[in-house]
């Protein structure tokens, strides 16, 4: 029976190679090697896409169609005991689902002898014992473990590309005098992009036609937008919030979020933790000595004894497990609107001990709120506003919201006005009761040769020592007031900060191109360890190895181009949704829903996650010393052991997927409360 058995298993495995073999070498002649080849087989040979794609669900339903098999498999293994002559189709079946163990041999593939030998060995040597139901148990939780696996992974990876995917990737060019809409990485140099009011800049380049207002804070750090005309440059992902413009193309689309998806799902989806490299290492490295210990072992304890004893290296234990964990904390993370792009910002988290804010845009909100109504003469607060808001009532760009909010929040009754005119990057002139009300910057003032009062012209120069701007009013050529225009700190960073405190950041910093003053006061304001102004780029990144070098674990929180050397630096770097292209490229993690409130959910989420990998390692090592024992010790045989292993295990992936069942929970619950 033992020729049998071997000379079965020996025939499924050599038909199966065999057949994989010819079956690959067919679909090779689809498969694309990059992908402007992928681009050009897609014109020439669509079907040649699709077999690719269809490849990709290949592996998932490869895990799932052995675990199924191999579930049968014990069930006729059972069935042998009852009726014996349906052993040899148990051997052919259970010899069909160890292919994938054998195939995964390191002493074919390496010359090295690791854990995927052992369990290889494991698998043929209960073939050679006749122990049926121990074989077929053993690859039954190898498969079991495996599709777990997989489909942990599919499913984080889908999540992230989820969330991902609700970034804008769609252009709209001038061809021929037509506006057309293409994908963002389909654009050239040289093209024109038609931008609108309240559109994201998707590119560098020149305005050759038109004006705008531009928010381009994520560039320069300045909260206050900037008027831009024909010949000025503008740059990606900074927001058209007037005006409409025509943009020639300096820089194509070739480093968008879009065209980063594919490297970023590879960062997270194929992260292993330090932790689990290094539980793999150590399980391979005692493979050897295992080996040798079963061997020397087989005459004094037997050979079931002693094959149990190779169990005491659970490298793919350790492997499935630690990548279940692994993935489902991510999915965990990217539901709550957090994207990992890069997992050893998992692992640093934790240990972080000084965080550094930028200002503009990062603790600042992008909607602006009004400070002081400054007044000239007999004219009171209430009715400069209500001028200013009456002019601004038509327009939705941050600073017109910021005026209209507030007139709404005391109440204002708006009347309609007769006329209006507005020039773009100035300010708007209304006809109102008989009055001609204009409204805007101080150069509007002055190109419309209104004279500006002493007192206007101090708050001018205090606002700028302070960071804000003011909105001047006029009415019948005379400026009558100003209103201070100041950006809104957000809401949740003082609560973001105290739980940082609770969590062992020792020092939390502001760090900002802005001026003292203002940076200052946010810092006293949020109680901050300290503040730094007026820094440039390159400063910002020296700062952080200042800290480094004392020995201390840094995380940037950032969003605009001049934080993206220090984001580079920090040993963790974050950024939020909305900021520019590079500094979302370049941060290892990025909230995607534009605020701070999740941030210190990635701290708690990273530390759960760490914790977690660290006890299971030291499980399954103490595992190892148990099974061993067992062999050696007491003599259990490898199907006594087996049954333990199983439960064990089994109990161990019920527990690594607990952070996907509480998503799935919380998920039921929304869904109960939306429906009742």
């Amino acid at each position: 029976m033992l020729f049998i058995n071997v000379g079965i298993m020996l025939s499924v495995y050599v038909g199966v190679r065999v057949f994989e073999h010819y079956k690959n070498s067919s679909t090779m002649l689809f498969k694309p090697q990059n992908s402007h080849q992928m681009e050009e087989m897609a014109k020439d040979n669509p079907q040649a896409i699709e077999v690719e794609s269809i490849k990709k669900n290949q592996i998932v339903l490869e895990h799932d169609h052995y675990f199924k098999v191999s579930g049968a498999a014990m069930g006729l293994a059972v069935a042998c005991y009852v009726y014996p002559p349906l052993t040899l189709l148990s051997v052919g079946i259970t010899s069909y689902t160890a292919v994938p163990i054998l195939k995964q041999n390191s002493l074919l593939k390496e010359r090295h002898i690791k854990n995927d030998l052992l369990t290889s060995i494991v698998t043929v040597m209960c073939l050679i014992m006749g122990k049926y139901f121990s074989c077929a148990l053993n690859i039954c939780v190898y498969h079991w473990g495996s599709k777990m696996l997989v489909k942990s992974k599919d499913i984080s990876a889908q999540t992230l590309t989820n969330v991902f995917e609700q970034q804008p990737h769609h252009v709209w060019i001038l061809k021929n005098a037509i506006e057309i809409e293409i994908p963002l990485e389909a654009l050239h140099v040289n093209d024109i992009v038609v931008i609108k009011t309240g559109e994201v800049v998707p590119i560098d380049g020149i305005i050759i036609e038109g004006m705008a207002t531009i928010d381009q804070h994520a560039l320069t750090g300045e909260a206050i937008p900037a008027e831009k005309g024909m010949g000025d440059h503008v740059f990606a992902a900074t927001i058209l919030i007037s005006g409409q413009i025509q943009v020639k193309v300096e820089k194509a689309g070739s480093e968008t979020s879009i065209a980063k998806l594919g490297d970023i799902l590879n960062h997270t989806a194929e992260f292993k933790t330090s932790l689990q490299l290094k539980g793999e290492k150590w399980a391979d490295n005692i493979a050897t000595p295992m080996l040798g210990l079963g061997i020397l072992a087989s005459p004094i304890i037997g050979l079931s004894s002693a094959t149990a004893i190779l169990y005491g290296a659970p490298t793919n234990t350790i492997r499935v497990l630690t990548s279940l964990q692994t993935f489902n904390h991510l999915t965990l993370i990217a539901n709550q609107g957090i994207l990992v792009k890069d997992g050893r910002a998992l692992e640093a988290l934790p240990t972080i001990d000084t965080i550094f804010f930028d200002k503009t845009g990062t603790l600042t909100k992008e909607e602006l709120e009004i400070g002081k109504i400054i007044l000239c003469d007999e004219l009171g607060e209430d009715e400069i506003l209500t001028y200013a808001a009456s002019a601004e009532r038509r327009f939705t760009h941050p600073i017109a919201r910021a005026i209209i909010q507030k007139a709404e929040e005391r109440c204002f009754h708006l009347p309609e006005i007769e006329e209006a005119n507005y020039e773009i990057g100035y300010g708007i002139t209304v006809s109102l009761d008989d009055k001609i009300i204009k409204v805007g910057s101080i150069r509007f003032m002055n190109m419309e040769g209104i004279a500006v009062p002493s007192k206007i012209e101090a708050a001018i120069a205090r606002s700028h020592e302070e960071g804000y701007s003011l909105i001047m009013v006029a009415i019948n050529e005379q400026l009558k007031g100003a209103i201070e225009i100041q950006p809104q700190v957000r809401p949740e960073i003082k609560q973001i900060i105290s739980r940082l405190r609770q969590r062992g950041v020792k020092h939390i910093a502001i760090v900002s191109g802005d001026h003292k003053q203002p940076t200052k006061k946010l810092a006293d304001a949020l109680g901050m360890d300290s503040y730094y102004y007026e820094i440039l780029p390159q400063d910002k990144a020296n700062l952080v190895e200042q800290f480094q070098k004392k020995g201390h674990q840094v995380c940037f929180v950032g969003d605009g181009i001049n934080d993206a050397i220090a984001m580079k630096k920090a040993n963790v770097s974050i950024s939020l949704r909305g900021a520019s292209s590079i500094a979302t490229d370049m941060a290892q993690v990025v909230l995607m829903d534009g605020s701070l409130s999740h941030l210190c959910d990635v701290f708690e989420r990273s530390t759960k996650l760490n914790t977690g990998l660290q006890q299971s390692l030291l499980f399954w090592a103490g595992y190892a010393v148990f099974n061993t024992g067992s062999a050696s010790l007491l003599h259990l045989g490898v199907t006594e052991l087996m049954t333990i292993y199983s439960l064990v295990f089994g109990l161990s992936v019920r527990n690594a997927m607990l952070p996907l069942k509480q998503l799935e929970h919380e998920k039921s619950k929304k869904a109960d409360y939306s429906n009742g």
